[in-house]
């Protein structure tokens, strides 16, 4: 299977971005040219697809931005593959098995990269964001978008908690520059969306 949607790159590393299943997810393959291992950031749907990717772009581990079942769907086929699934212990209960649990503010290491880990709840307790050091990227799965956070009116949302997450752990914590990379849609910059707080605060959503 071909690549070509390859939305980052520079000396050390490729990403690549694939939608898959009825709810159009992104998962991202993070490819380290250095040593060729790749991390798939959500095992979301069609399983083989990619199983068939991990096999080809020597994926090392999966890490999931939360538990909620649309970003899943492909965890238990991966994992007969050998591939460590990981997640936060605050959203563990959503996977029926899973392989390691994802502390807040780490560095996971994938060949010569690192994805540094952030805790960014009010989507679900356990959402997480991973940063790849050395780039302006951010993951942010299911908790910023372009226009605003990510739903809370699921179980274990809360608008309140998610507006603390975005502005105390990425607004003030990252660059304007970063590239926000989300688990549905399009991209999108810090510089672009944090003129718009107040505005998502006031609406409540």
């Amino acid at each position: 299977m071909n690549l070509t949607d390859n939305i980052f790159e520079d000396t050390n590393v490729i990403v690549t971005k694939l939608v898959v299943g009825p709810f159009n997810n992104n998962v991202y393959f993070i490819r380290c040219k250095a040593s060729g291992k790749s991390v798939l950031i959500d095992a979301a749907d069609e399983h083989e697809k990619l199983t068939q990717l991990c096999r080809e772009l020597n994926v090392t581990m999966v890490l999931e931005t939360h538990g909620h079942f649309d970003h899943i769907q492909a965890v238990p086929q991966i994992r007969e593959l050998g591939v460590p699934v990981y997640i936060t212990n605050d959203d563990s209960h959503y996977l029926p098995s899973y392989d390691l649990l994802i502390d807040d503010d780490v560095d996971l290491k994938c060949g010569e990269l690192l994805l540094h880990t952030i805790h960014t709840p009010g989507h679900t307790k356990g959402s997480v964001c991973f940063a790849l050091k050395g780039t302006p990227l951010l993951f942010s799965g299911d908790t910023l978008f372009p226009g605003g956070p990510g739903a809370t009116h699921f179980e274990d949302g809360d608008f309140p908690t998610i507006i603390d997450s975005i502005e105390n752990r990425i607004f003030n914590a990252y660059s304007p520059t970063t590239t926000i990379l989300p688990g549905h849609g399009s991209a999108t910059t810090l510089s672009l969306e944090l003129p718009h707080l107040s505005e998502w605060v006031e609406r409540g959503w």
